[in-house]
């Protein structure tokens, strides 16, 4: 049992007005199975490569272990599979290969494939096996789940619950859940490390957010009071000055000598309400709160926007697709689902309007403007 220890470590990119990390510390077990987790841009991946040592930073990683990475891009994708797994792995021997694939369920001849053939869950489950080859490595893990599908996701899922050592990102709360022993998340303020899966941290997370947020409340009020005694305070001031001059005799000096207490009095009401403020800012330390997603109905003239009709995809002599039919209508919310190969891609290229090597009718609506995300947004 080793630990890996991070001390004061600062970051930011070339050109960046802020910091991705500021002189944050923490450290972690080498036999956790730990889940990494934060909002997009809270700097998940930035973590995973300061770990490797891929970029320049500040502050102190000590690690026992090398860093070994999920995904990996091969040197050249014509090269066999179990090359690249040499990539990753280097010195194992071919039988501890084909014992970890095969806890995957990637059968043995996949491995003498090109590399380049294999389908995104193909590679996926080549590369999360090539990760635990050698008890000398420490795997970091990011998004393993986005090419799979729901076996996929099983497979992989109960692969790394019987594993020890790694670090997972992952948006995939039921993976977090099924695997995790461990969280860290990283907030606006820094880095947390906790005990447990996902669902225990978020509730824990969710907890002690309202907490703070009850206190804020009463914060606020105290704030405004604060504020309204600090301006009836400067207004008394103001109107004990402001007898200085006028008509009839006039004592200056013990006038001003009691308009210097208010003001005084004023400045110390001030002062409390921005210590008020601070105290305000240090409660919510670690709130994220995100916009409302706003979703506007299609403005189409048309009931149906797509038509598919008796529709057969092939890339080359296999075929991926055939005699499929289906209809979009509009305000339809639709998931596609079926195994990896199994043509779901290919029936969202040809709605987005795509070339994709076909037979049957695809119609779309006329005037139709059609977004499309793909699997790989690179």
């Amino acid at each position: 049992m080793a630990a890996i220890n991070v001390r004061d470590l600062t970051f930011s990119y070339e050109g960046s007005y802020t910091n991705v990390f500021e002189g944050v510390s923490f450290a972690f077990d080498t036999n956790w199975r730990l889940g990494l987790i934060g909002r997009n841009g809270r700097g998940k991946t930035t973590l995973l490569r300061l770990l490797q040592g891929g970029l320049a930073h500040e502050g102190l990683i000590d690690a026992p272990l090398r860093f070994t990475v999920f995904p990996h891009t091969p040197r050249d994708i014509k090269k066999a599979a179990f090359e690249v797994a040499d990539e990753i792995a280097p010195g194992h021997e071919f039988w501890e290969l084909c014992r970890e694939t095969n806890l995957l369920g990637l059968p043995e001849e996949t491995l003498f494939r090109p590399y380049g053939t294999l389908s995104g869950g193909e590679q996926t489950k080549l590369g999360i096996a090539a990760l635990f080859l050698s008890e000398r490595d420490f795997p970091l893990i990011d998004e393993p789940t986005n090419h799979l599908d729901k076996a996929g996701r099983e497979a992989v899922s109960e692969y790394l619950s019987r594993k020890k050592g790694f670090l997972l990102v992952s948006h995939d709360r039921a993976l977090l859940d099924a695997v995790c022993d461990h969280m860290m998340y990283i907030g606006r303020l820094g880095v947390e490390v906790a005990s447990g899966n996902f669902s225990q941290w978020n509730e824990n997370k969710e907890a002690r957010d309202r907490r703070e947020e009850a206190e804020n409340v009463k914060l606020e009020k105290e704030i405004k009071r604060q504020r309204q005694a600090a301006m009836r305070t400067a207004e008394w001031a103001d109107k004990v000055e402001s007898t200085k001059t006028g008509a009839g005799p006039v004592d200056r000096g013990y006038i001003g000598h009691k308009s210097a207490k208010m003001m005084k009095r004023a400045k110390s009401a001030e002062s409390r309400r921005q210590k008020a403020v601070l105290a305000k800012g240090s409660l919510l330390k670690d709130i994220d709160r995100a916009g409302e997603l706003k979703l506007r109905p299609l403005d189409h003239h048309s009931a149906r926007i797509a038509t598919l009709e008796d529709v057969s995809v092939s890339y080359g002599k296999q075929p991926v697709l055939e005699n499929f039919s289906m209809e979009v209508a509009r305000g339809e919310r639709i998931a596609i689902s079926g195994p990896n190969g199994s043509g779901k891609s290919s029936v969202l290229k040809l709605i987005a309007g795509i070339d994709v090597p076909h037979t049957g009718l695809v119609r779309l609506a006329s005037g139709l403007i059609v977004s499309y995300v793909p699997q790989d947004t690179s």
